[in-house]
């Protein structure tokens, strides 16, 4: 137990922090104790670079092509111990980062080349098309390779690349199958000015758990939740990440499989004992400026942060006062109900130097950040999905992934806004739900007498657009979205603490293809097993077959660039539309700035 040990968070050894409040409280360890504290820089994973490129020479459109290999790695976690197994992407964990520019499409060959385990990728938060969107049974077996096509034309947001294989996510996931994923918009980026470069650091938030040796103790048998004892940052427990006084942007997403966050950056001492003048610690207020679905439409200032499984926040941090000094980026107890050990309230440091090398936007938000659209008028449904156990299982309205002929809970007409209440009906702990290809506006969450989650919206969650929404023991939280904007395709929705998910809670919807619509398209593209797109052999990769053959093939489907006119299609349909059961698109609320309609857009 880590009763006494303290960690100095001045260059001077000015302040000091408890490492632990075990003293107090009796939490213990799960693995073998760490010690090396902050003695490790923060790992800032790899950009991934395109190997070719195919460019329309009449319209001027480009697609990147990208190949990753999932292959086993082995990491030094513990100094004192054994190396510890993984499988990453490209051998690495957090996988090689994506920075793709809007509007510019890609195509990522994953190969798979563990013997162990298939795999699926999803890219979380993209508007695929069915196909290529991770469908659980869409495997990558060994020696295979899968050719995932992307669009990248929704607003600039932090996405992130993850497996999704059925019965398996926790296991591919935990052991290292995740990285960023991260599209970028330079007119925005000159129109905000929000930090940029080196200051603009994606951070990957896991819990794991080890054995005595150093190996990863396996999620595999777990049926509740692995909420881990030993914080990883970008695969690094405990970092510390050298800064400059000035603004950083700061790209957070949860990678946990069980664990939910409460964040705070402090600077203060241990005022226990005999000390003169102590200061005790105090929260440093941050900007929080975008989430899952890209920025917000203002800058929210917070001092905690809610994050869980999936989600991701961009906050804006100001170093400049605090130079020379030690910054705790800190995890509050008794989150959620998740199970606390001896350093869990720890996540990283910051050492703030003494000069700032470039003051490229370093100002502070501009106020008016962006366009938010979020939908209003009537809905033509309201679903209610509820959250719980069954037989031992996790369950979506009492229906297991494992239920093929039931597994399909809703059939929303493409286009139409619908509300959804989701329903955490057990008080023992969250289910952040994640609902694939739209984004959300959270309307409300109320919880039972009993309940105890937050109850309320929080300001930073009202703020933007969600695409995982967490809720917490005996909550209900209402959302509404546009369901589209494909005309026709089979999605998933589901829990993503991924042992529920791996354990039956998850579902799916099927967007019910219009056919009068009156738009036809060039390729059909609605079956998540398509044959046309499933794993394949691998043989190697030819450069020049991709340049000549695969590329130009993936644009003549004309699956993506279609989608402004296909949104416009839809919005006619519904408001031609006269028959009393069949709702209508209602207009959406332009907020701030009008973001370019990349989809349809809540």
């Amino acid at each position: 137990m880590f009763s006494t040990y303290l960690i100095s968070l001045t260059v001077l050894g000015a302040f000091t922090f408890p490492l632990t409040q075990a003293a107090e409280s009796n939490y213990t360890w799960q693995s073998p104790k760490y010690k090396d504290f902050f003695k490790h820089q923060l790992p800032i994973p790899p950009l991934a670079v395109p190997k070719a490129t195919w460019t329309n020479h009449t319209t001027g459109a480009a697609i990147d092509f990208y190949e990753i290999k999932i292959k086993p790695f082995k990491s030094k976690v513990y100094p004192s111990l054994g190396k510890t197994d993984l499988v990453g992407y490209d051998g690495i964990s957090p996988g090689p980062t994506f920075k793709v520019t809007k509007g510019r499409e890609t195509v990522v060959r994953f190969v798979n080349e563990y013997d162990g385990r298939p795999s699926v990728v999803h890219l979380h938060g993209s508007s695929s098309r069915a196909p290529f969107d991770g469908w659980a049974e869409d495997l990558i077996q060994p020696g295979e390779y899968k050719d995932y096509y992307y669009p990248n034309s929704q607003a600039a947001r932090t996405l992130w690349y993850h497996d999704h294989a059925a019965h398996i996510t926790a296991t591919n996931a935990y052991f290292g199958q995740a990285g960023f994923y991260i599209i970028d918009d330079p007119a925005e980026n000159a129109r905000v000015k929000l930090p940029a470069g080196k200051y603009d650091i994606p951070l990957m938030l896991q819990s794991k758990r080890y054995l005595p040796n150093g190996q990863l103790y396996s999620p595999e048998n777990e049926t509740i939740a692995l909420h881990g004892d030993v914080i990883h940052v970008n695969g690094q427990p405990w970092p510390n990440l050298n800064v400059e006084p000035r603004k950083y942007r700061f790209r957070i997403l949860d990678g946990s499989v069980s664990r939910i966050f409460s964040l705070s950056l402090v600077i203060g001492e241990d005022c226990k004992g005999p000390k003169k003048n102590c200061k005790p610690p105090q929260k440093i207020p941050f900007k929080v400026v975008g989430s899952d679905s890209g920025l917000f439409s203002h800058p929210v200032t917070a001092e905690d942060l809610y994050i869980a499984m999936a989600e991701r926040y961009e906050i804006v941090v100001d170093f400049a006062q605090f130079k020379g000094k030690k910054i705790m980026m800190k995890n509050a107890r008794g989150v959620l109900k998740d199970t606390d050990y001896a350093a869990t309230d720890l996540v990283m440091q910051f050492t703030v130097g003494k000069k700032v090398t470039d003051t490229t936007n370093n100002e502070e938000p501009p106020e008016d950040l962006c366009d938010v659209d979020y939908p209003i008028g009537k809905e033509t449904q309201v679903r209610n999905f509820t959250m719980g156990r069954i037989n031992g299982s996790w369950a979506i309205n009492g229906v297991t992934y494992s239920d093929v002929n039931n597994r399909i809970l809703a059939k929303p007409m493409p286009g139409t806004v619908e509300i959804w209440d989701l329903i955490n009906s057990g008080s023992a702990g969250a289910h952040p739900i994640h609902v694939h290809l739209v984004d959300m506006q959270i309307i409300s969450r109320v919880h039972s007498g009993n309940g105890t989650g937050r109850g309320v919206v929080m300001p930073y969650e009202s703020a933007g657009l969600k695409d995982v929404i967490v809720l917490g023991p005996n909550e209900k939280v209402r959302v509404k979205a546009v369901y589209g904007p494909w005309n026709g395709g089979l999605y998933m929705f589901h829990c993503h603490n991924l042992v529920h998910e791996d354990n039956g809670m998850m579902a799916a919807f099927n967007l019910t293809k219009i056919t009068d619509l009156g738009y036809p398209e060039a390729t059909t593209c609605d079956e998540p097993l398509d044959p046309r797109f499933r794993a394949k052999p691998y043989m190697g990769t030819n450069l020049k077959q991709v340049k000549q053959e695969l590329l130009p093939g993936f644009a003549q489907l004309d699956l993506y660039s279609n989608k402004d006119e296909l949104v416009r299609r839809l919005e006619e349909y519904h408001r031609n539309r006269t028959t009393e059961a069949s709702g209508r698109l209602t207009p959406r609320v332009r907020v701030k700035r009008r973001r370019s309609m990349g989809r349809v857009q809540i």
